[in-house]
């Protein structure tokens, strides 16, 4: 449950400071480049909710 929380505060924080950023900067490819971090970053907070901080077992 506590790794939910932070994960979920962190990710907010992150968002909003590169959200402002990407505002700020509006250049495409900068924009790209975020997006891109952020789907990467969701899709490692997901696993590791699922699986935990070992990953899956193959």
């Amino acid at each position: 449950m506590m790794t939910l929380v932070t994960g979920l505060v962190g990710i907010a924080m992150l968002l909003v400071f590169l959200g402002f950023l990407a505002w700020w900067i509006r250049d495409l490819p900068f924009t790209i480049i975020v997006v891109a971090v952020v789907v990467m970053l969701v899709y490692d907070f997901v696993r590791t909710l699922r699986y935990g901080d070992g990953g899956a077992r193959r």
